[in-house]
Parts: structure tokens; C-alpha cells; sequence
């Protein structure tokens, strides 16, 4: 069984990362969605419970799609699972960039034991990011384009629960 991690912090999910987990789905026997806090993101919309939550509502239907908590090194958290690769999602130039860095330095971790796979996101999501969808939502604007209803819905709900 091929077997593979995406990890991330997912706050929130955004088609573009559906487009490279759906993606991976058809690539590999399993994909590992590793929901992560990421040290140097001071805040988030969504707590990391919340998240798992609403990932697993969105891929209840798919088995071989797993949504775990992940924490720690990435190829620690791929070690453990039996993953060789790391599924990477690129948009832009500069996420190549960065990404080849990380890649690296992962590989060197992991004393070679886990690469790193980079996938494009389709067209349409190339410009949608977590931060992106959350500026917009809090200007009040429509988010459905960017995101599954599941989690559009998500997000008015705890804006309407962080209003009162």
C-alpha cells in the first residue's frame, strides 16, 4: 500500500487544498491529512479539534483519505505512518521556492527516508489561500467560491457565536 502525508494547518481548508488532497487520493492507496499547528502562526480561526472535525465531515464518504492530529517534524509524523513522501501543494513561483528548502531539510531529517512531493493546484485554486479566505470573510464578503460548503458554513456559525 502506497501511502502518503499531507500535512498543514488547514485554518480552514480551502478548495485548493481539496484540489491536492483529492489529487493525492487518486495517486496513492492513502492519504494521511495531518491537521498541524504551525508555531509561528500567533492565531487561529479554528481550533485544531475543529478542524480535524470539519475535515472529516468533508471526507467521511472517502476511505482513503485519513485526517489525524499531527504534531512535531513532519517526517516524524511520516515515519510513523508508514509514509515515504510528503505531498506539497504549490500555487506560485514562490511557493517553489520555499518548498525546496523545506524539501531539503526533510530529507536531511529523515536521514533520506522521506521525499517530498509537490503537487499544482488546478487553475482555479492557484490564488486561494487560508489567509486570503479569512481576510475576505472578515470584510463580510461571500466565501463560497473558495471553499466547501461545509466549511463555509463552519465559519458563520463561529462568527456568530464570537459576535454575542
Amino acid at each position: 500500500m502506497t501511502r502518503v502525508l499531507y500535512p498543514g494547518s488547514f485554518d480552514p481548508v480551502t478548495k485548493g487544498h481539496m484540489n491536492i488532497i483529492n489529487q493525492a487520493g487518486v495517486l496513492f492507496d492513502e492519504v494521511i491529512v495531518a491537521v498541524m499547528q504551525n508555531p509561528l502562526k500567533k492565531s487561529y480561526f479554528f481550533t485544531l479539534e475543529e478542524r480535524i472535525e470539519i475535515l472529516k465531515e468533508i471526507y467521511r464518504k472517502l476511505d482513503n483519505i485519513r485526517i489525524i492530529l499531527g504534531s512535531g517534524a513532519s517526517v516524524d509524523i511520516a515515519l510513523e505512518n508508514d509514509c515515504k513522501s510528503i505531498i506539497r501543494g504549490l500555487r506560485s513561483l514562490s511557493d517553489y521556492d520555499y518548498e525546496v528548502q523545506l524539501q531539503q531539510i526533510n530529507k536531511d531529517i529523515s536521514n533520506n527516508r522521506v521525499n517530498t512531493i509537490c503537487l499544482f493546484a488546478d487553475r482555479d485554486y492557484q490564488f486561494i489561500s487560508s489567509s486570503m479566505v479569512k481576510e475576505v470573510f472578515n470584510l463580510g464578503k461571500d466565501i463560497s467560491t473558495y471553499v466547501d460548503p461545509v466549511v463555509n458554513e463552519r465559519m458563520k456559525q463561529k462568527k456568530m457565536l464570537l459576535d454575542k
